[in-house]
């Protein structure tokens, strides 16, 4: 019984912190979808961009839903001794768990597959929009200028782009080495400079931290492992 009652506290505390972490991200994530400006009166322009190119909103709001019923049932079901949401939270976090090492095993495996099609939707959208709308041109150019990379996969990206026009066809200063000492950065400049792009620059920043990303990842599934065994520990246990 001792190790019932401890582990009992331990889930429920457990639980407690997650049921308030998805109330604060769902509380967030619905402010940031109903009242826009004044989210971006308190974090800056840039969280306008980052809003309209990841739709930061939804996202917390699907996360923030999720943990929030996991920690109430968590919480729900080690505090009442309630088999039934102790399973209930069993099954979401096998769910989650599962879904995870589905999405880790299509990132080793399908890395060029993710690239051609994520190329299919972002490349349209730079030559479509890269120059003429300034939120989408400040989250490239602040993505750019943070990686050193120059489009999604080189300087050839903003061809026929607004900007490309707009600028005598030359490309952002981010696709030339040098380039803001040395003038424009034409097509010549452009291409003598083989600036990566952001999603190989991107790939490769990840492998160079692999055994960071990989320490944090191998932490979350050990986390959620443990959660699991004890949660059915206390179903198990539970009259």
């Amino acid at each position: 019984m001792g190790c019932f009652s401890f582990l009992k506290t331990v889930t429920i505390i457990f639980n407690t912190l997650i049921f308030l972490c998805g109330a604060a991200l769902l509380a967030v994530g619905i402010w940031v979808s109903v009242d826009g400006p004044s989210f971006v009166k308190i974090f800056g322009p840039l969280s306008s961009s980052a809003m309209q190119f990841v739709n930061v909103g939804y996202f917390l709001i699907a996360a923030g839903a999720v943990l929030f019923v996991l920690g109430f049932l968590g919480c729900y079901g080690a505090l009442s001794e309630n088999k039934c949401a102790l399973m209930m939270f069993f099954i979401i976090l096998l769910i989650i768990f599962i879904a995870e090492l589905a999405a880790a095993v299509v990132a080793l495996v399908y890395t060029t597959m993710a690239e051609e099609f994520l190329s299919m939707l972002v490349v349209p959208a730079i030559k479509k929009d890269y120059g003429s709308s300034n939120d989408f041109t400040q989250v490239w150019n602040s993505t750019m200028e943070g990686l050193k990379c120059c489009g999604f996969n080189n300087y050839t990206d903003f061809e026929d782009s607004p900007y490309y026009f707009k600028e005598n066809q030359t490309f952002p200063p981010f696709c030339c080495v040098n380039s803001t000492t040395e003038g424009s950065c034409t097509p010549p400049k452009a291409q003598d400079s083989k600036v990566q792009g952001c999603f190989k620059e991107l790939l490769s920043n990840i492998r160079t931290n692999a055994v960071t990303v990989g320490g944090v990842a191998a932490g979350i599934a050990a986390l959620e492992l443990a959660a699991m065994i004890v949660s059915l520990y206390l179903y198990c246990n539970t009259k």
